[in-house]
């Protein structure tokens, strides 16, 4: 196969259309799994296929990317150091995307590898050229350019080269380029942040952070909106959150969500402030970010019961993350008649409406209920009892209902929540006395989607896996179960067919 791929290497460069043997070579290196390809291509250069780069002619450019793409990709980032940095750089000024995109992923690979970074960081004109690309208009060029770079935050010299040369000035020229680019800026910003308290550092000393803290209280309401997402981004690390947290940015949401009132906009950026906080709660501690934010807990439960299906929807989202841990829980619960309208507007959300909200209600609701074995004491049973009953008069009809309507997203979120009920002794109680529920969790022919059957097959096995199953359904309906669970989410009764001839 080596032998087959030098001669096709040899017959591109000699023709003048070499689609047919691109093509070909493409169909070889293919056929080479990529494990065993690096010992194919050893010893051969590849420069011609890079030569044909330089061609209007877009197909044998995209050949000529996908060919390149492929060898690359089992070349070690030493080698592409060592032999094709010369024509990497060339592409990132390439005419077409493509190979721009490429350049930029194979230079990302070399930046992340210590031996073949230090030939790249002895290169400002590369990195220079990469910064450059963060300010194309071609979206995919733009990402993978602040993917690659941002793989420099994973060691001193590579924050020192973007950071402490003159390659600022080049992140803050491209950065003024418009406020697309300014945020993609901003987005390399958050991921080199997020890595450690170290990168955090030098972004901070930079004056980049303090910037986008600035664009918080900006005129542009969109770029506001815009602003709170990338802060979000940066509360996801610890550091991230005790730099946010010095700097009073809690404190200035909390104050948003509070003079949202008298903002006539603030449905632009309300919900990222809510997400902020929710975030928030979960990553640290739900009662604290509550009792030292009330404005965001009053929010939530204020927008669950909004008109507006953009206020809902990420209210919806809030209260399922705040209702997976019992610590949430129990905020929730504190609320008392505030969280009780709450758990009924979900309720009717969930039983009509838009399809979208209703599926949101679905999840949230099987969150909210949700209990681990090793969290089922006495108290929290009683709470997650009394919350299902809250949602209907019957509320086991209610969400049996919804399971049997035509939408595969209905049937799926109404599983979770039987799910969510299964491994609770007074849920498996309320299974056994409803009236043909059980022949309803081991019929095989309702939810014909594979999404269905994974549903019903983890249903079944909630309640297998509940030391109180056997005792409360039977041993009748535990058989039946264990024998559902050993058949799988697929199985298929099998039906005799008997074969006629018709007499001539």
């Amino acid at each position: 196969m080596a032998a087959s791929i030098e001669g096709l290497l040899a017959e591109i460069s000699d023709i003048e259309d070499p689609i047919e043997e691109l093509q070909s070579l493409k169909t070889a290196l293919l056929s080479i799994p990529l494990s065993t390809l690096k010992d194919t291509l050893s010893g051969q250069r590849f420069n011609v296929i890079f030569s044909l780069l330089h061609s209007n002619e877009r197909e044998q450019v995209e050949l000529c990317v996908e060919i390149l793409e492929r060898i690359l990709l089992a070349l070690s980032p030493v080698s592409l150091a060592q032999n094709y940095r010369v024509e990497l750089q060339e592409g990132l000024t390439h005419p077409n995307e493509t190979v721009k995109v490429l350049a930029v992923t194979q230079i990302g690979r070399m930046v992340a590898h210590p031996d073949a970074a230090t030939e790249i960081l002895n290169n400002r004109d590369i990195l220079g050229a990469v910064i450059d690309c963060i300010g194309e208009e071609n979206m995919a060029v733009a990402k993978q350019a602040i993917k690659s770079l941002s793989k420099l935050s994973h060691s001193k010299p590579g924050l020192d080269m973007l950071f402490h040369s003159d390659l600022l000035k080049a992140i803050k020229d491209v950065m003024a380029t418009n406020d697309v680019v300014r945020y993609r800026i901003y987005e390399l910003v958050v991921e080199i942040s997020s890595v450690s308290p170290i990168s955090l550092g030098y972004c901070a000393k930079s004056g980049f952070i303090s910037q986008l803290i600035g664009e918080l209280t900006g005129g542009d309401v969109l770029i506001r909106a815009t602003a709170i997402e990338m802060v979000t981004t940066l509360a996801q690390s610890q550091h991230g959150r005790q730099y946010l947290a010095q700097q009073g940015i809690m404190d200035k949401f909390s104050n948003m969500i509070r003079g949202a009132e008298t903002d006539p906009f603030s449905s632009l950026y309300l919900p990222g402030l809510v997400k902020f906080f929710g975030n928030l709660a979960i990553m640290d501690s739900p009662q604290q970010v509550c009792e030292t934010y009330p404005a965001f807990q009053n929010k939530v439960f204020e927008m669950a019961l909004d008109p507006d299906a953009a206020m809902i929807g990420v209210a919806l989202d809030t209260l399922g993350l705040l209702g997976t841990s019992v610590e949430g829980k129990q905020v929730l619960q504190k609320a008392g008649e505030k969280f009780k309208a709450v758990l009924t507007r979900m309720s009717q959300l969930a039983s009509a409406g838009a399809t979208e909200l209703r599926v949101r209600s679905l999840d949230a609701i099987s969150q909210l209920l949700t209990l681990q074995p090793e969290e089922q004491t006495e108290d929290l049973l009683a709470l997650t009892e009394s919350w299902f009953h809250l949602l209907s008069n019957q509320p086991m009809d209610m969400i049996r209902n919804i399971s049997t309507q035509p939408f595969p997203e209905l049937h799926c979120g109404a599983l979770q929540i039987f799910t969510a009920i299964a491994t609770q002794l007074w849920g498996q109680k309320l299974m056994i006395s409803t009236p043909s529920f059980m022949e309803f969790v081991l019929d095989r022919s309702l939810g014909l989607t594979k999404d269905a059957k994974d549903a019903k097959f983890e249903l079944v096995g909630s309640l297998v896996g509940s030391s109180t199953a056997a005792d409360v359904l039977g041993s009748q309906y535990y058989i039946r179960l264990k024998t559902y669970l050993r058949e799988g989410p697929y199985y298929v009764t099998a039906v005799a067919t008997v074969a006629t001839e018709r007499a001539e």
